[in-house]
């Protein structure tokens, strides 16, 4: 734990970093990255100013895959050096600061829908092994007439046709999902699953219970995402890169079990800090507007904080904050938060401790655009309760009683502040706030400029170089 919150940061500086996927060959540029398509794009929509953004492993080739673009459209192509949050999702403030007109997005993507700019996904086509992902499939399915949805990461999107036209004839129940970019027109059919950038029908009279899923790719966040969600079904994988198939054996009782573990920490919580982990997905500031006013309802503090990607030693200059609700895509909501100071928990779970109406009924919710108004998992705040008519509650943790009743929607007049203090000796009042009173306990406040009471002198020469090895330091040992 120590070592999440400080280091000499030598081991940070030292390391070296490798690409986690090997770089495309030359010759592969063209069918790897679609540069056809990609050109297509630029040109038919007479963008002049177009942004590339590339995850880390793929940065390699930005600078061939740019310059052949330039050549082939006439535009200006940036490549984004680095994403505000998660590179799964599109980093539209970046682009935005070069005055980009659209968004070329390379590698896996969470493909949730963009607010402003247009943008093409290209996953790059990694190779699947589409005879040995069909043989491990019969291994897994050895029945014909099994019920099986085949779900893909977006690198192996392109494979699934084939694979499909070798297990179609075999098993006449199988279901095979299609990506979706962005949100897709019209209303949903009847038992027709639309989640995560992927769609598909389910024919069964049972529903989505009767079927078991089969997910092509790696583990990730990607597979856990899905997992919690259709927790009623059975999960098993093909890992292309090793070449074997399995049965998943993650216990999703086990996972949703700590994750309701933090709804109660969130149940014990005053003060609930907001973390904005995206600035691109569609919908977001409309949910933190959503998780404010549900925090004033149920009688908690909320502070909005935009850090960036979180980590343990940001999070933690935030004593007062008791929990932290993070606003992301559906792929980066679940932060495992055991490493940090306070937990973190997604929006779905901030409304399972503060919302009376939304009960546990075992669906799990990644997606935060399913709690807003007119969305399918929308449950609205019921009217408020006085505090003599409340339900009692005990915390689980503590032991300690706590109030769960709803407060009035806030009224659209401030209202009048009766914490007021004597501020100095000619008896002029200040107003105190929680979070200023929570300042003024700290031993330590942060700089402070003393006015008057530190001598003055002249600057003198500070020390020279980087801070594992300044220059003057051989010297002193």
């Amino acid at each position: 734990m120590a070592a999440a919150f400080s280091s000499d940061g030598e081991a940070a500086l030292r390391r070296e970093l490798r690409a986690a996927v090997a770089a495309a060959p030359r010759s592969d540029l063209d069918a790897f990255y679609e540069m056809g398509r990609a050109a297509a794009f630029v040109r038919d929509g007479g963008f002049r100013k177009v942004a590339l953004q590339f995850p880390d492993e793929l940065l390699a080739d930005a600078v061939q895959v740019a310059g052949r673009l330039e050549a082939a459209t006439g535009a200006e192509m940036y490549v984004l050096g680095d994403t505000t949050y998660g590179s799964c999702c599109v980093d539209e403030v970046a682009a935005e600061h070069v005055g980009a007109e659209a968004v070329l997005h390379y590698g896996p993507a969470c493909l949730s829908p963009c607010r402003k700019l247009p943008v093409l996904h290209i996953f790059g086509q990694q190779p699947l092994d589409i005879g040995r992902c069909a043989e491990a499939f019969r291994e897994l399915y050895p029945e014909q007439q099994s019920c099986v949805v085949v779900l893909s990461d977006v690198v192996y999107a392109h494979a699934m046709g084939e694979l499909e036209q070798q297990l179609r004839p075999e098993y006449p129940n199988i279901i095979f999902s299609r990506l979706v970019c962005g949100d897709p027109p019209g209303p949903a059919v009847p038992g027709e699953e639309r989640k995560f950038g992927r769609q598909f029908l389910v024919e069964a009279a049972g529903g989505l219970q009767d079927y078991a899923m089969f997910y092509v790719g790696a583990e990730g966040l990607a597979l856990t995402s899905f997992m919690l969600t259709w927790n009623c079904c059975p999960f098993s994988s093909f890992n292309p890169i090793t070449g074997c198939g399995r049965r998943e054996t993650l216990n999703v009782n086990r996972a949703l079990m700590r994750r309701l573990y933090l709804v109660e920490r969130a149940r014990d919580a005053s003060v609930v800090g907001i973390l904005v982990g995206t600035l691109g997905v569609a919908g977001y500031l409309t949910v933190l507007q959503h998780l404010r006013e549900l925090l004033c309802r149920a009688g908690k503090r909320s502070y909005t904080l935009a850090v960036g990607k979180p980590n343990p030693a940001k999070l933690a200059n935030f004593l007062e904050v008791d929990i932290f609700v993070l606003v992301a895509c559906a792929q980066n909501s679940l932060l495992d938060s055991s490493d940090f100071y306070r937990p973190v928990v997604t929006p779905y779970e901030l409304e399972l401790a503060c919302n009376p109406a939304r009960e546990w009924a075992g669906n799990y919710l990644t997606d935060f655009r399913d709690l807003l108004p007119g969305a399918c998992a929308h449950v609205a705040l019921p009217p408020a309760v006085p505090a003599e008519e409340a339900v009692p509650d005990v915390s689980l943790i503590s032991g300690k009683m706590r109030a769960t009743h709803l407060c009035g929607p806030p009224s659209s007049q401030p209202p009048l502040s009766t914490v007021l203090a004597c501020r100095d000796q000619t008896r002029a009042l200040a107003e105190i706030s929680p979070a200023a009173s929570f300042l003024e306990s700290r031993s330590w406040r942060g700089l402070e400029q003393q006015l008057g009471q530190t001598p003055v002198s002249k600057a003198v020469q500070g020390r020279r170089g980087i801070a594992i090895a300044y220059e003057d330091e051989g010297c002193e040992q």
